[in-house]
């Protein structure tokens, strides 16, 4: 995980948003060396999820990337479509942090057909930034009501500080 700045910021937004999904497999070796202890005992990754017409219009989910991306480099199995996005939830770009919250309240659940696979798992959360943590606070809080043991979340890279958040 390295720190979300504006040294690092044309990195995550060409994977993001500018189709250079190449990258995916060296930001896994990233992620592989900064979250080494919770991945050893995690059972399954599961990426955050994207709304069906955030997918449609982006074409990949750049948190399903990274999964599948440590998947084959460490072997931890990834679940790509364990959790879902139920409602279509505005970017978080320039919101306050209670506006981020309010946002994602209610916006996901488990997929019925991942359940038995999350029940009595240590899970590992991804996504590619965290702010304020309220999207994948909210993410584990799913999975933890789906019957995960633990869910730990590992992140591309972190906004250490953002004005207004």
């Amino acid at each position: 995980m390295f720190v979300y700045n504006a040294d690092s910021r044309g990195l995550v937004l060409a994977f993001k948003h500018a189709d250079q999904t190449h990258a995916a497999r060296t930001f896994a070796k990233w992620l592989m060396r900064a979250g080494a202890p919770l991945l050893e005992d995690a059972d399954l990754s599961i990426p955050v999820p994207l709304h069906w017409t955030r997918l449609f219009a982006r074409r990949y989910n750049q948190a399903g990337l990274l999964a599948q991306a440590l998947e084959r480099e460490c072997g931890l199995s990834a679940m790509p479509r364990a959790l879902v996005r139920r409602r279509k939830t505005a970017p978080h770009v320039r919101m306050l942090a209670a506006m981020r919250w309010r946002n994602v309240k209610g916006a996901f659940d488990a997929h019925p057909s991942a359940k038995d696979r999350i029940e009595g798992k240590r899970i590992v959360l991804i996504d590619d930034v965290m702010t304020t943590g309220a999207t994948v606070s909210t993410c584990a809080d799913v999975l933890l009501g789906a019957g995960a043991v633990t869910v730990d979340v590992l992140t591309l890279a972190r906004v250490v500080r953002a004005e207004g958040i």
